[in-house]
């Protein structure tokens, strides 16, 4: 018999082996998992399918008139800010075109014609200390108003997410069934107050002895006014159940939103609708039927006070002293009505002194000789807990988007919430607050993962290594959000 004697390996190239074996069970595995994450994801939900009742989707659209898929940039760019400002005009079509770059980083390729710089390069200049610093830092949140109706100063390209949008206020109907459905008591119901136009008193003997508010001096503070009862006791809202609910706080908005499975809109989002197509510097308007700003034309698209002295004259050119019927003027371009006038309305952003409203109201002017100028820009800021006769909100709902996963390892999933991202005007940016509390579960340092003692370095690649002590899963990927509307 003969026997043949293979020779022992070398105690180096014995441990080497397994080790290769592992590190390429390794690299099949990172592919997979890769495979899993990136190619074989389900395909996001087609736009074109989605529809909701009473809502209009605001996107971008294809060549045939279809509304673009998530697998390309379907945001809108448009110039967002006041219609006074001249320096839109500027601003390049060019600016507006959409490309294979988008998302949170492509925001400062966007020239600012304003300055002629890109964010980019302003911000290569501050840190080189080429900037003229002379007019001081602007705090973090910092926005420019335009004196007449309180638009962003300078106007600048923006871009938002596709959406779909109330083609009316809610009204005094809808928060009746919400009420009624949740028993919710309004913040004016629960401080037992809120603000009437004084010329709306029923009695003008109270305005003898009430309160006004200091900064509107023709806004004064009737006890137990509240949305069923706009003008304090003794009125109701019987007859105007199709009005735009009013008395209604930032927070009773949000509620009322939160209920139906919507949301409010933010502010970019509302502008991009109001303006319905008019995005960039060649047919961008001052207000939402165009630039004319006689009586006659504005009475047929918009709620506003008109010629007469505020707050005692009110002519009614339109038909209304007050809050009218949703849907009682022509709609914008997208089918959306009351983007202009009525009501001013709560979209998100700002901080709880100081919410933001759009749109303007019955009570203000074309021009901004009293109160707002009625522009698409007209912007203005509230207390969050302000409730008032001219102040409503409609609501948003933002498309459907597959789910994507990826994988944490035991003990990570308490960082895994989604990461805000707040961008100041002088592009910073500033990372919320996070749990940097570290996985529990780690491996000791002081053990070494191959024991010069384990002669047995044979390894089952279907089986965890010893050195893995963590188990991983698949979940869902949290989403970076960037915003600069706080």
């Amino acid at each position: 018999m003969t026997m043949t004697v293979t020779p022992k390996p070398p105690r180096a190239r014995r441990r080497l082996a397994p080790i290769l074996l592992w590190a390429a069970c390794l690299l099949a595995t990172a592919s997979l998992v890769a495979g899993e994450e990136y190619h074989d994801e389900e395909p996001h939900p087609d736009p074109n399918e989605e529809e909701y009742s009473g809502m209009v989707y605001v996107g971008r659209m294809d060549d045939d008139g279809r509304r673009a898929g998530f697998h390309v940039d379907n945001g809108i760019k448009y110039i967002f800010g006041t219609g006074f400002d001249e320096t839109h005009k500027e601003i390049e079509e060019a600016d507006l075109y959409h490309n294979e770059h988008y998302g949170p980083d492509a925001y400062h390729d966007v020239p600012d014609r304003a300055h002629g710089k890109t964010r980019e390069q302003i911000l290569h200049e501050k840190r080189r200390g080429e900037l003229d610093l002379s007019k001081g830092p602007k705090p973090f949140g910092w926005f420019e108003e335009h004196p007449l109706d309180g638009g962003a100063v300078p106007p600048r390209v923006v871009r938002v997410d596709p959406f779909f949008i109330d083609e009316a206020p809610v009204t005094n109907k809808e928060y009746g069934k919400f009420v009624r459905a949740t028993y919710y008591e309004t913040e004016a119901e629960k401080y037992g107050w809120s603000f009437v136009l004084s010329s709306f008193l029923p009695n003008a003997e109270e305005l003898e002895e009430a309160e006004v508010d200091p900064e509107a001096e023709d806004w004064v503070a009737v006890d137990k006014a509240y949305w069923r009862n706009p003008e304090g006791p003794g009125t109701s809202y019987k007859y105007r159940e199709n009005h735009p609910v009013t008395h209604v706080s930032h927070r009773d908005a949000a509620e009322y939103c939160k209920w139906v499975g919507k949301r409010l809109p933010g502010e970019r989002e509302w502008e991009a609708a109001a303006r319905a197509g008019h995005y960039g510097p060649q047919n961008r308007t001052l207000y939402a039927w165009g630039e004319d700003a006689s009586v006659e034309v504005s009475k047929q698209h918009a709620n506003l006070w008109g010629e007469g002295a505020f707050p005692w004259e009110n002519k009614a050119e339109d038909g209304w002293r007050a809050t009218s019927p949703v849907k009682s003027f022509q709609p914008n371009g997208f089918g959306l009505f009351d983007m202009t006038g009525n009501v001013w309305e709560w979209v998100r952003g700002g901080k709880h002194k100081n919410r933001i409203v759009r749109g303007g109201s019955y009570v203000d002017s074309f021009d901004g000789s009293f109160n707002h100028a009625a522009t698409l820009g007209a912007r203005a800021t509230l207390h969050g807990t302000t409730t008032t006769g001219n102040v409503g909100f409609r609501c948003v709902k933002s498309p459907k988007k597959r789910v994507e996963y990826h994988y944490v390892y035991e003990g990570e999933e308490e960082n895994a919430s989604p990461q805000l991202v707040m961008e100041g005007a002088d592009g910073n940016r500033r990372y919320s607050q996070q749990n940097s509390g570290g996985s529990k579960y780690y491996l000791n340092d002081d053990d070494d993962e191959f024991d010069d003692e384990d002669e047995n370095h044979d390894h089952d690649p279907t089986k965890p290594r010893p050195d893995e002590r963590r188990g991983r899963k698949k979940v869902v990927k949290p989403r970076t959000l960037t915003s600069d509307e706080l």
